[in-house]
């Protein structure tokens, strides 16, 4: 899922493409794309782009009669910029904004279509899907500090939860708990101000140095690459390798569809945290540290050696 920083150079490359231009036609074929019936995504067409803006995760395109459209791109969902019009399948390519100068395109991989549009007639009307989290990049350590501390969860579950934090997910969580060198299973309310301070100063490093790289990538092109799976990254995407810091091998928290990634020597002194399907399956087998989980799985190879 496109996050804060992909976000930021999905928006740069918007500016210098649809801003001040008028949008000719929308065409929607994603049965399920479009979330909103009223008004008509017909209110947009042949009026000027006067504003962009980011929502949570969301990218908004605001026109010059004060209709707005939000994408909200989920998983999958990806945009694209085309010099010429391109016919929306329903397929990949969900929809089509045909501007005077060129063409905007989300496209969506995969069969579940998770990806969402919504037409707005004002403002204000977008309040009603901004989850309201805090902007890390321009809050202060006071601001940071009590919204991370306002209810106790993981700091997982907190960096990534939309109501206390603006546009933070899975993939830069995971880099922003190494770098902080904090557990992902660290209970907020526990935290002395030394280690929110730390927690603090690691989301806004991470977050700005991966806006500047990405921006630097891209250069004056469109972003085709936005992906939450990049070679440059320290912990997330990477289990099982070795860590860039300290050697060790990357492991990992399962649950549902996402996954945490996490350096046990850097992050949690050693300590294997349980993963939800290993934890199941092994039982009191379950190792505890680097080392016991080493010789498991020697203990389990010589066992499958044997005749």
């Amino acid at each position: 899922m496109p996050e804060l920083p992909d976000i930021t150079i999905y928006l740069e490359a918007l500016e210098t493409r649809v801003l001040g231009h008028v949008l000719h036609r929308a065409r929607v074929a994603g049965p399920f794309l479009l979330r909103t019936t009223m008004p008509p995504i017909d209110f947009v067409q042949g009026h000027k782009v006067v504003e962009l803006r980011r929502v949570g995760k969301r990218i908004a395109i605001g026109f010059d009669n004060g209709h707005w459209l939000v994408f909200h791109l989920m998983i999958a969902g990806r945009l694209h910029w085309k010099t010429k019009p391109v016919n929306p399948d329903g397929r990949r390519t969900l929809a089509a904004f045909e501007f005077d100068n060129g063409t905007l395109t989300l496209t969506e991989a995969g069969s579940q279509k998770r990806a969402s549009l919504h037409v707005f007639s004002k403002e204000s009307d977008l309040r009603s899907i901004d989850p309201g989290g805090l902007e890390v990049l321009s809050a202060t350590p006071e601001q940071f500090a009590a919204a991370l501390t306002s209810e106790n969860h993981t700091l997982k579950r907190a960096l990534t939860d939309p109501h206390l934090f603006s546009g933070i997910g899975n993939a830069y969580s995971d880099e922003i708990l190494f770098h902080a060198q904090l557990s992902p299973v660290q209970l907020t309310q526990r935290m002395d101000a030394a280690t929110i301070e730390r927690l603090y100063r690691a989301v806004q490093s991470t977050l700005l140095e991966w806006t500047a790289l990405l921006r630097k990538e891209t250069s004056e092109k469109f972003p085709e690459n936005v992906t939450a799976f990049r070679e440059e990254m320290y912990v997330h995407g990477r289990y099982g390798q070795p860590c860039k810091k300290c050697g060790a091998k990357i492991q990992r928290i399962r649950y549902a569809s996402n996954e945490t990634n996490y350096c046990p020597n850097c992050q949690t002194g050693g300590k294997l945290l349980a993963d939800r399907a290993l934890s199941r399956l092994l039982r009191e087998d379950w190792p505890r540290s680097l080392d016991e989980m080493d010789d498991y799985l020697a203990s389990k190879k010589a066992a499958l050696a044997k005749p």
